[in-house]
């Protein structure tokens, strides 16, 4: 160890100097090497807009001047664009770039050339702690007059990140070459002492040898050293949030939240609450867990993140569950966020709930054939209750600045009435739902109010790109809105929100299936429940009871499934778990009713004897009996007719660890896009769907093992923290650069005042 430590130091204090040397050097060459690459460019894009800017200039089209700006200000380290005319004023600029570089300010600044007078610069300023490169050249006509002056602002904050990220991995670099140095340095001396001191034993006890006369077996010197480079590269990957392949966990997403959004915690919205406080039958108080995909998403991530989630308290003891700012604190034993309640009347709960929300928006927004009924008390109270929710968020916020998460078709209208109180918030907001096209949207009689609504959002996200470009497009149609599809952005009051697809997932590892019985454990218990033997073959579906879930198709294609594969029956039964679901609707009621007459007019013609082939269990569920059946089930038939994602797809493939199973999936789902490996149907077609079936009963189990662990390991990459820490990471740089915009105003703002 001492000689080790002699050989450390040294060497490690000469490696040091050598890397704060060349990270000097290096970084002084990079900033020359940007600032130069900034101004070229800067002088390229002049050139290249030179002649037509001159034509319309000289022609006095001030428009097509202002498209040629727009066009050029399109690069993404462009902040602000200016054409200054004779006296330097204002004759265009960009709509959203700061004003403080704009032709008034230059002219304050730096004076006004005259006329036929040239103003030329190249410089590079500091803004309030961030780095700006300014270019100004004058535009001369055929004549070589001078017709204006085209000013550039660029963005040099990246300078800064690179600089940065320079020093550490130079840093790094010389640390493991120093550490592999000292190791190697230390090994080579034990080596060549331990050789001298054999050779001079053997000399004086043998003499003299032949080479080779003795054999020796070889070392294993270099076995340590390459352990320790493995652990060096595990620990940097791990530092860097790399570790297993990269895959997003609650730890990377809490770190991420942490580093790029300084730790603030999360707002969330939603009509939903993660948790239901309701009466047992002997007057005890316990806790429900919902039947929603959206908290089966969204309940992981605050439990990563901490913070609020502001929700409807529909639960009979929600009252009194809370405290007295009606907020209770959960999940219970762990307690790391809290649930902000808050009250609906009778009234409010009808127009906006039932009435606007899932009478008119949820069948606008899904394919299944629902005509959509829009009354204008039900508008009316969606406002209002639109109003209570972005209040209460407001309250629960800390600081100016908050990161708030509004999610789904309840809240259309809060994104804006948050930001009018809260103009500096972070609001993201998430459809799960589909987003329709602009035709079908425009059947609401306010449309452009759900728009405009929206883009009071930082980020709007929906499951797929479609749904971005239906959103989009419906905002060409409805709005007076500037549109960057290639940023996929929309501009609105000068306000830039960004579209972007969030495919969203589950939990990985899931908590749920984590805590499941093994599954042939499952399997066994859940047949002794059916009554059903071991060798039967179990089939499930698992939906809220929803018209759109399509469960009166995947019922028929149950029974043609038995007409056409006659040795199925008395041996395969179909179990459908269907927790009711707004049942104050008609259409619900109708729905109800009907799925009741077909699983009655199947099992009345296929019965034999205690054999059922459908088992209608209609109630509400907790999910560690979900798991049980989707870790028994031969196959789970997926069949809605029109789906935003479909999380219960990725949860039967997150509780098969046995690699068991077959999804047979609507092809009309998110999910159908990220689950290839799944028996891919039209819920429709009722011959093809009851093909897949009988396709899924009869799939060699090596089979069924592939197609599982390829949809396994895609779960797993693309998991509910992946989804969420794709959306914080992208409101972050958004708000970076809002505060950058903010900064260079309030830092020339003094500069001129200052001025004498």
């Amino acid at each position: 160890m001492r000689a080790f430590v002699r050989v450390l130091i040294p060497l490690v204090g000469v490696l040091a100097a050598l890397a704060w040397a060349a990270a000097a050097l290096l970084n002084g060459t990079a900033r020359a090497w940007y600032e130069k690459d900034v101004s070229l460019r800067a002088h390229l894009v002049v050139a290249g807009a030179r002649e037509a800017l001159v034509t319309h200039l000289s022609g006095g089209d001030r428009k097509r001047v202002g498209a040629l700006l727009a066009e050029i200000a399109r690069d993404d380290r462009i902040m602000a664009a200016s054409v200054c005319g004779r006296g330097m004023r204002t004759l265009a600029r960009t709509g959203v770039g700061p004003s403080a570089y704009e032709c008034d300010g230059l002219r304050e600044r730096f004076g006004d050339p005259g006329e036929g007078g040239r103003l030329e610069l190249d410089r590079v300023e500091d803004a309030e702690g961030g780095l700006v490169h300014l270019t100004v050249q004058p535009l001369l006509d055929d004549g070589g007059e001078v017709l204006a002056h085209v000013a550039l602002v660029h963005d040099l904050s990246f300078v800064a990140r690179r600089e940065a990220a320079l020093r550490r991995y130079t840093a790094g670099a010389f640390a493991i070459v120093a550490i592999l140095a000292s190791i190697l340095t230390v090994f080579v001396r034990r080596l060549s002492w331990r050789t001298w001191n054999e050779e001079l034993r053997r000399l004086l006890t043998l003499g003299w040898a032949a080479p080779g006369a003795s054999a020796r077996s070889p070392r294993k010197e270099f076995q340590p050293l390459l352990s320790d480079v493995r652990q060096l590269v595990s620990d940097l990957a791990a530092e860097q949030g790399l570790g297993a392949g990269g895959r997003w966990s609650a730890e990377r997403l809490h770190r991420t939240l942490t580093e790029t959004l300084h730790g603030e915690g999360i707002v969330t919205l939603a009509n939903r609450e993660p948790y239901i406080h309701d009466r047992a039958p002997d007057g005890s108080l316990r806790v429900l867990h919902p039947a929603s995909g959206l908290v089966t998403a969204l309940e992981p991530v605050m439990r990563a993140c901490s913070g609020v989630w502001v929700a409807h308290g529909s639960g009979t003891a929600d009252r009194a569950a809370v405290d007295a700012h009606d907020r209770v604190r959960v999940p219970p034993g762990e307690e790391s966020y809290a649930i902000r309640r808050v009250w609906l009347t009778p009234e409010e709960e009808r127009g906006y709930y039932y009435g606007f929300a899932n009478e008119g928006l949820w069948p606008l927004c899904h394919v299944a054939h629902t005509r959509p009924v829009f009354r204008a008390q039900d508008w009316r109270e969606y406002q209002r209750v639109n109003r209570r929710f972005a209040d209460a968020v407001c309250e629960e916020v800390d600081g100016p600045d908050p990161i708030v998460l509004v999610q789904d078709y309840h809240f259309a209208l809060a994104p804006r009435m948050i930001r009018e109180r809260l103009p500096r918030a972070t609001i993201i907001s998430f459809w799960h739902v589909p987003w329709p096209n602009a035709e079908r949207f425009g059947i609401c009689p306010w449309a452009n109010e759900l728009l405009d609504g929206l883009l009071g959002s930082s980020v709007v996200g929906f499951h797929t790109q479609l749904h971005c470009n239906n959103f989009t497009d419906g905002v060409d149609r409805y709005l007076e809105a500037r549109l960057d599809r290639e940023r996929q952005s929309v501009v609105l009051g000068g306000r830039e929100s960004l579209v972007r697809a969030y495919p969203i997932s589950i939990d990985w590892p899931n908590r749920w299936a984590g805590e499941a019985p093994p599954a042939a454990e499952c399997r066994r218990q859940v047949l002794a429940e059916l009554g059903l033997p071991p060798d039967a073959k179990l089939g499930v579906g698992v939906d809220r009871l929803d018209y759109t879930k399509g469960i009166e198709e995947r019922l028929i294609a149950v029974e043609r499934l038995l007409e056409r594969f006659p040795h199925l029956r008395g041996r395969f039964t179909f179990v459908q778990l269907s927790a009711p679901s707004r049942t104050l609707i008609d259409r619900y009621r109708e729905l109800s009713e009907r799925v009741d007459a077909i699983a009655a007019r199947v099992n009345a013609r296929f019965a034999e004897g205690a054999w059922r082939p459908i088992a209608l269990m209609r109630a509400h569920h907790e999910p560690p009996a979900i798991f049980r059946y989707l870790r028994a089930a031969d196959v789970c038939y997926v069949s809605s007719l029109h789906d935003g994602m479909n999380l219960v797809a990725k949860e039967f493939v997150a509780a098969r660890d046995d690699e068991r199973g077959v999804l047979v999936l609507s092809r009309f789902t998110g999910a159908a896009r990220e689950l290839t490996e799944a028996l891919l149907v039209n819920p429709y077609d009722v011959e093809e769907a009851s093909a897949a079936l009988a396709t899924a009963l009869a799939m060699p189990p090596d089979e069924q093992a592939a197609r599982m662990r390829a949809m396994r390991a895609f779960v797993a990459d693309f998991n509910v923290y992946r989804w969420a820490g794709r959306m914080l990471v992208d409101a972050a740089r958004l708000r970076q650069r809002d505060r950058l915009s903010t900064r260079l105003n309030l830092g020339l703002h003094s500069v001129h005042e200052v001025k004498p």
